[in-house]
């Protein structure tokens, strides 16, 4: 697999193992059961591995055996993020703290009401952005784009626990139906908020390079940010010790009609962000599409 497919790995099951413990013993007590889950991603997923073990040896230029012990570290890692997803989604969102550095600037776009374009990426723990953005946004002005493919058995689960989110969420269809949600909430003067790192094939890609290596965007956010006349801001929600999050707000210096200064920003960002927070990179697929021969 060259590009991601929308999916991502786990069972019903072992969702409802971390739901019991987390309830019954705590977040930090669920984070223990994740080294054997961490050991087992590690010993027998052979395509991540490969994919995340390139990334951390061939771009972030890494030894062999450092690299090697980043890539368990990485799973770990990634496990807490789901925890606490499924923590806070659970309405256990007080257990945690955190701390927006740039967030006066969403501020502003949401009192100012003059639409804006917010990217993310599928780095730290985004997914968990909706309940902080819902603190803020009292009058639900932020769209998030996402997919609607999880696997239907998980999906429909954690829909079951999760407390309702207090943002909107624009769900990407095969119909295109999405791209007249995206324009009639932009024409709302309402934020728009995407991910710019993952892409499906088919899809109008645009290649920039990150981490000293060419890789495929999707062409979508960053031609929509490009051509409006509105604020863009880079956004990530990144995973601190102790249960404490940071969430960063960068501003975009945006020139019209330019998709490609704007994807080279963006890059720039991500770079940034992954250079603080290597082991919060959770592209597990062939991002750079190498062939991962090297051992």
């Amino acid at each position: 697999m060259s590009q991601w497919d929308g999916k991502s790995k786990g069972t019903v099951i072992g969702y409802k193992i971390f739901v019991f413990l987390i309830k019954k013993v705590g977040i930090k007590s669920a984070y223990f059961i994740l080294y054997f889950v961490a050991s087992y991603y590690f010993l027998f997923l052979k395509k991540s591995n490969a994919s995340i073990f390139y990334y951390f040896h061939k771009r972030l230029g890494y030894s062999y055996f450092k690299s090697k012990k980043m890539v368990f570290k990485s799973y770990y890692t990634f496990g807490q993020t789901i925890i606490d997803k499924i923590a806070i989604s659970a309405g256990m969102k007080d257990k945690f703290t955190y701390e927006h550095d740039g967030g006066e600037k969403i501020i502003k776009l949401l009192k100012e009401k003059k639409g804006g374009v917010l990217i993310s990426a599928h780095i730290g723990n985004f997914e968990i952005a909706e309940h902080f953005f819902g603190e803020i946004d009292v009058d639900l002005q932020i769209n998030l784009v996402t997919t609607d493919l999880e696997h239907s058995e998980i999906k429909n689960y954690l829909e079951s626990i999760a407390q309702k989110p207090k943002i909107k969420f624009i769900i990407i269809g095969e119909d295109m139906s999405h791209v007249f949600e995206i324009n009639a909430a932009l024409a709302r003067n309402e934020l728009v908020c995407f991910t710019g790192d993952r892409y499906f094939e088919g899809v109008k890609s645009m290649s920039e390079e990150l981490l000293g290596e060419n890789a495929n965007f999707p062409a979508g956010p960053f031609l929509i940010a490009s051509r409006l006349k509105v604020p863009v801001v880079f956004v990530y929600v990144m995973k601190e010790p102790n249960l404490h999050y940071h969430l960063y707000t960068r501003e975009a210096i945006v020139k019209h009609r330019d998709e490609k200064g704007l994807l080279k920003a963006y890059t720039e960002s991500v770079e940034s962000m992954v250079k603080i927070y290597p082991l919060q990179w959770f592209n597990y697929f062939d991002f750079w599409k190498q062939t991962h021969n090297q051992k």
